[in-house]
């Protein structure tokens, strides 16, 4: 029976880091097959650092892509980058259909992207359409593509960076504290965007404090507790409520 896998699509390379990384380091220490599709390398809108140095957009690009590729291999995950631009990115026939075949291929057993709504970056919520668009056609038989079909993952969004403007309200509190040094390992890579290390550590501890008081006593967490908050888009499927 093939690994059960998890499918995360981000609109820049920081994306992933700062927002999931948690929950991807724990998949893949499952033995979990992660597979990060990075659709733009965040070239022209967050990386502000690397042009005040000057640098040209090939040389923005290639080095965020390293830093894209180090993270993912800290937390044990594939990475695809796809070039698609950013600020703005757009949705285009071609990149759609890159992500309907990406989705036959890994046959994800959970999806990770961005909110619907961003006000701050509209290429999160179009990273968002896409990807919540890609995976209704991967379902359809009528839909051209390699592979087979996919069933019906879940989908979650992670947070986004200003959870309040962007009307995100969590319905799910995963706890990384098994994995959060990695993920600090992960934020550590990311010098084009170092500034953002401090609020998303601080995050981890609060959502972590949310998640302990959640929790209860019978959940076992420890006392310190690192967390991660996402939304489903889709209702839960159950038999029993828990």
């Amino acid at each position: 029976m093939p690994a059960r896998s998890m499918l995360v699509i981000t609109a820049h390379p920081g994306d992933f880091v700062w927002r999931c990384a948690g929950a991807i380091a724990l998949a893949s220490s499952r033995g979990e097959r992660v597979v990060i599709a990075c659709l733009s390398f965040g070239e022209r809108g967050e990386s502000a650092s690397l042009w005040r140095k000057g640098w040209s957009l090939e040389e923005v690009k290639a080095h965020r892509r390293a830093e894209a590729e180090r993270a993912a291999a800290v937390l044990g995950a594939e990475l695809r980058c796809y070039d698609a631009g950013d600020y703005p990115l757009e949705e285009t026939p071609p990149l759609r259909q890159t992500l309907i075949d990406l989705y036959r291929e890994v046959q994800p057993a959970v999806v990770l992207t961005h909110a619907p709504a961003d006000p701050y970056n509209h290429d999160h919520a179009v990273a968002h359409a896409i990807a919540t668009r890609a995976r209704v056609l991967a379902q359809a038989p009528g839909v051209p593509g390699p592979g087979e079909v996919i069933g019906a993952p879940p989908v979650f969004c992670f947070e986004p960076h200003q959870p309040e403007q962007c009307g995100f309200r969590p319905d799910v509190l995963l706890d990384i504290t098994p994995v959060w040094e990695r993920k600090v390992e992960a934020m550590a890579i990311l010098g084009a965007q170092r500034h953002l290390v401090s609020y998303y550590t601080e995050l981890g501890r609060r959502r972590g404090t949310q998640a302990a008081r959640n929790s209860g006593p019978n959940l076992g967490l420890p006392s310190e507790v690192y967390a991660e908050a996402y939304q489903r888009v889709f209702p839960q499927v159950t038999q029993e409520l828990s």
